[in-house]
């Protein structure tokens, strides 16, 4: 049992929330409610839990020493000895073996989006890591290949600008990330500093992070305005028939756009005030303000798509 949940806690649960963007283009396509097509999301949501459960198992068998000399990595299973090497080597075989399996079962593009991710973790954990700018494009596109994976599961169509505010956002979390650990491990031995850290200055990574920020919540607002008109049929706010025509629109997502302008503030706020950062999935699950937000967008936007228009 001790090594079971050394094993649970070695897979980072907490960073299973990153792969919910595979739901995006389910939602913003319109399919939600499409007959089958949450379940076979939901199974690559699995699929990609696992992928990226064996990645973690990967990247810290291939860091064991590093990792020991780390002030917080130290205390990771593999890295303490709490979890056997070899228990760690078999859940890696295995999991990368069961969820290729799953994944070419149901459907083979999900299966070529699998094989692609985890060739680029395996790239990054064995060099890609240590090289600036690259390092930070590649923890991006790991967001990226999640939201065409979901959407190659379905079929679904994604926008220009959907996918403009995706790669955006992306940036805009890795070099978030990047900001936080800086921040972190400043009072600590240069030795024990991330490589790729010591080619970033904190100026330079403020640019980065300034720059990110503003194109995520730009092009969002272009994906709202892009938006095909939202006609109400009275399924759901039938009040919009007698209100003025100030305050009628036929882009109804537009009204979210507060939301994320508010969520990128409020994570800002957190990296620089807070010192936090290093983990945007920890920032997601813990900070109430930035929670509260999230869930209230995501009412918003389903709100919008499938019970105005």
């Amino acid at each position: 049992m001790a090594i079971l949940l050394a094993l649970l806690k070695e897979v980072r649960p907490r960073q299973w929330v990153k792969n919910l963007s595979l739901f995006a283009a389910l939602i913003f396509a319109g399919l939600l409610f499409q007959e089958g097509a949450f379940g076979k999301v939901f199974q690559a949501f699995i699929i990609f839990t696992i992928f990226s459960s064996a990645t973690y198992l990967f990247n810290d068998l291939l860091d064991i020493d590093s990792d020991q000399e780390h002030p917080y990595k130290k205390l990771r299973p593999i890295a303490s000895g709490e979890l056997p090497v070899p228990v760690a080597v078999l859940a890696l075989v295995l999991g990368v073996i069961v969820g290729l399996a799953w994944a070419y079962s149901l459907n083979y593009f999900l299966f070529i989006s699998g094989v692609v991710y985890l060739s680029i973790q395996i790239a990054y954990t064995k060099y890609l890591k240590t090289v600036p700018i690259i390092d930070v494009i590649v923890i991006a596109s790991g967001y990226l290949i999640r939201v065409y994976a979901g959407a190659l599961t379905i079929s679904a169509h994604m926008d220009v600008w959907f996918l403009m505010t995706v790669i955006a956002a992306s940036l805009f979390l890795a070099v978030g990330k990047r900001r936080g650990e800086m921040t972190l491990l400043l009072n600590f031995k240069e030795s024990h500093t991330r490589a790729t850290l010591k080619r970033y200055t904190e100026h330079l990574l403020d640019i980065y992070t300034a720059m990110f920020a503003t194109g995520t919540w730009i092009t969002y607002a272009l994906f709202t305005f892009n938006q095909p008109k939202i006609v109400p049929d009275g399924r759901a706010l039938q009040l919009i028939s007698f209100l003025p025509r100030t305050l009628v629109s036929e882009k109804w997502m537009m009204i979210t756009i507060p939301f994320v302008v508010y969520g990128i503030m409020r994570y800002l706020q957190l990296i620089y005030e807070k010192n936090e950062g290093e983990s945007p999935e920890r920032i997601l699950l813990s900070d109430k303000p930035l929670m509260i937000t999230g869930i209230s967008w995501a009412i918003m936007v389903i709100g919008v798509l499938y019970y105005v228009g």
